[in-house]
């Protein structure tokens, strides 16, 4: 009877949108059009499943729920406690952790909360630098956190790989309160037990962001960070396949105490969340979150992390086999990054092309890079829409040969303008809707 309500109140919901406001409506259905015959191969996103949508829509939106479950500053959060719970539950269950908070309105922000309670204004931090494929968040003079505090960045050797000594070496000169370590667009390995070494040297906190890799470490394709990292934080949208929210865990050290001595780590940075960096939590996103994390629980999530990590080697030896420089020279993981530069192109026209096409990818900096962030001279590639569509390794060959046509038939006239053969781009237009209609969006759960 409660299902049949609750499924009567989603449809009302979307047949009133569709009569009262068809230009909304419009515009919804042709994104949701858009994305079902578009090859997205981006690294950033992900096919969110339609139960974790409906989740995001749901009554607890209508809930003001200040503080904690069982800790409320509202009333009327009986049932919210229990969604609220079962989310942070599963979350510890998932990555084997000791805490969890669920309440960071992004990855992004879970960043700044581990920063700002364990950090004062000045403090020194010690992250990857934007160009070498860290995060703004990890330092970067473009965000508060390398504007409030005194950020240091390390970088890559020349082949691409985390250049471990320089970071401790960095870390001895600079005795840093806090190492970050995590990437936006490193396709190796990391070794989170050599950056708790190096921090443990010189009496650092470590941050382990793992929002690209973040299903990677629930099915045990990459090791985890949560007994190495003092706080492991990620975003649940891109390998959890969940609403757009983040996340904030400890292992082994939560009941350490915090730098005051009055408190616990786990306690300081409860407080960190709330009342200190946020206010009431966003219950219908806790709720998406909590059906993703109990989806990434199942044997069928490791099937389709092996397949986002096979698919990304696969897809990685494509382009080498097609001539392109793939740095690093392949990948560990969901993520390919490729020099245009080499090719003639930059980053921003590759993109801009391969989008005329039906093609998404993003323009991404290449280590040594020398053009600015807005051109660069490469493209970052991820597998988890690929994977998630149910395509295989056998299907990167067609991916990549895709991408290729439309690089091949470039014709840059600076570094923002090109020129492209109007056969070309309908021709692969066309092979890429192909291709969606045999891998359809799935409507079902992983």
């Amino acid at each position: 009877m409660n299902d049949n309500r609750l499924e009567s109140f989603v449809h009302q919901g979307i047949e009133t949108l569709r009569k009262d406001d068809p230009q909304l409506y419009g515009l919804l259905d042709r994104e949701h059009e858009r994305q079902t015959t578009v090859l997205t191969m981006v690294a950033a996103s992900s096919v969110v499943d339609p139960s974790v949508l409906i989740c995001e829509s749901m009554t607890p939106m209508n809930v003001t729920a200040e503080g904690y479950p069982q800790a409320r500053f509202h009333a009327g959060c009986v049932v919210i406690d229990e969604i609220e719970q079962l989310a942070i539950d599963r979350a510890k269950a998932a990555f084997g952790a000791q805490y969890a908070n669920v309440q960071a309105h992004s990855a992004t922000t879970a960043n700044q909360i581990v920063m700002c309670s364990m950090m004062k204004a000045g403090d020194t931090l010690l992250g990857m630098e934007l160009s070498s494929g860290g995060h703004l968040t990890h330092g970067s003079k473009a965000s508060v956190s390398g504007q409030y505090f005194n950020a240091i960045g390390y970088g890559l050797h020349p082949s691409g790989s985390i250049d471990y000594e320089q970071v401790q070496r960095l870390a001895h000169e600079h005795k840093p309160k806090l190492l970050i370590c995590g990437t936006t667009s490193y396709p190796r390995v990391i070794d989170f037990k050599r950056f708790r070494e190096i921090a443990d040297e010189v009496g650092a906190y470590v941050l382990a962001d793992i929002t690209h890799i973040s299903g990677l470490v629930v099915a045990g394709e990459h090791p985890s960070p949560i007994n190495h990292a003092h706080f492991t934080t990620t975003c649940t949208h891109k390998q959890i396949y969940g609403p757009r929210a983040g996340l904030i865990m400890m292992g082994k050290d939560f009941d350490r105490p915090a730098p005051d001595g009055k408190m616990t780590l786990a306690e300081k940075l409860q407080k960190a969340v709330f009342p200190f960096f946020q206010g009431a939590p966003h219950l219908h996103t806790i709720a998406a979150m909590a059906r993703a994390l109990g989806m990434v629980a199942r044997p069928e999530f490791k099937k389709l992390a092996k397949r986002i990590v096979d698919d990304g080697r696969a897809l990685a030896q494509c382009f080498l086999e097609r001539g392109y420089r793939v740095i690093t020279g392949g990948t560990d993981n969901h993520l390919v990054v490729i020099d245009v530069l080499q090719k003639g192109l930059t980053g921003i026209i590759a993109e801009r092309a391969l989008e005329d096409c039906h093609i998404v990818v993003n323009k991404n900096r290449i280590p040594g890079d020398q053009k600015s962030p807005t051109i660069t001279s490469g493209i970052r590639i991820g597998t988890n829409s690929l994977a998630r569509r149910e395509m295989g390794p056998g299907e990167m060959a067609t991916c990549a040969d895709l991408v290729h046509r439309v690089l091949a038939a470039i014709k840059a006239i600076d570094e923002s303008h090109y020129k492209l053969d109007e056969t070309v781009r309908n021709a692969v237009r066309a092979d890429v809707k192909k291709l969606c209609s045999r891998f359809p969006i799935p409507c079902y759960p992983v």
